[in-house]
């Protein structure tokens, strides 16, 4: 990483994200590295350590598990601000929750092609006993419901959006999402699977739209969280596709390929579906 003045041409990954990004030593001189969008943070370890396994040589890995929106204007740029550093290091594989940020790359000439290789689905995650007594989507429109709500840089906000409208219409939509957050009632997240289960423990808020795959995580760590399912028809386990490409200009394109062949594996698929995550459809 190079010392750097302020630079308005670099997004800036917020200085508390340290814990996103693994393996920091590695950025300059990686034999692979992935920028895997944020809501796998849960699942990485495991996946790495099996990857590892089938490929020893491939000792040296970086990856980042930031918002895909971020990670995409990271790629755009170049490079990201970190605690006034710049972070030079160039993806070989991406990963995103939405097909648009895959088919900017391919537009843009960054990439050649994508594959969807997961799914997840949407839950609302709410303290220990649900005090604010949420029982279904349309209640996050309630006077006295605090909601830790996914910003514009965090792929899932798009589904969340759909899931508001295909509960309540686009009223819910604007009453959650412009009157609540005018009142101060809806509160903005930058990185939701980290702020949300944090607010709600402190209590700040009452509920959090999350992915499944985080509620089953803040539920094995013991955090004290239930979850309310919106049901089938809301949670977007349809509409939800996770796509993956190799960067035409990945620095390690023989190590992104077998990466690539890894993530679709039974075995990858396996641990994914332990998470919680939603198996690819065949």
């Amino acid at each position: 990483m190079a010392i750097l003045s302020n630079n308005d041409e670099y997004p800036e990954i917020p200085s508390n994200r340290r814990d996103d990004l693994h393996n920091l030593e590695f950025v300059d001189d990686a034999q692979l590295v992935l920028f895997m969008a944020g809501n796998q943070y849960m699942v990485m370890e495991e996946l790495i350590g099996a990857f590892r396994r089938r490929h020893p040589e491939v000792e040296r890995i970086f990856y980042e598990t930031l918002p895909p929106g971020l990670e995409l204007r990271q790629i755009l740029a170049g490079g990201a601000l970190f605690q006034g550093r710049l972070i030079t290091g160039s993806p070989d594989i991406y990963t995103s929750v939405t097909r648009d940020a895959a088919e900017e790359l391919v537009v843009r000439g960054l990439a050649d092609e994508y594959h969807t290789y997961l799914h997840n689905r949407i839950t609302l995650m709410v303290p220990a006993g649900n005090p604010a007594g949420i029982r279904e989507v349309r209640d996050l429109g309630r006077d006295d419901v605090r909601i830790s709500q996914p910003g514009a840089l965090e792929d899932i906000t798009k589904y969340i959006v759909d899931m508001y409208e295909r509960a309540g219409g686009k009223e819910l939509v604007r009453r959650i999402m412009e009157e609540k957050r005018a009142e101060g009632s809806t509160i903005l997240t930058v990185v939701h699977h980290r702020e949300t289960p944090l607010r709600l423990k402190k209590g700040t808020v009452d509920v959090g739209p999350v992915w499944a795959t985080e509620a089953v995580h803040a539920q094995r760590e013991g955090l004290g969280f239930e979850v309310v399912e919106v049901g089938e028809r809301l949670d977007q386990r349809h509409r939800v596709n996770y796509y993956i490409t190799r960067l035409k200009n990945a620095p390690n394109p023989e190590n992104a390929e077998k990466f690539l062949s890894f993530i679709l594996s039974k075995e990858a698929q396996s641990i994914y579906e332990g998470h919680g995550f939603v198996p690819r459809r065949r």
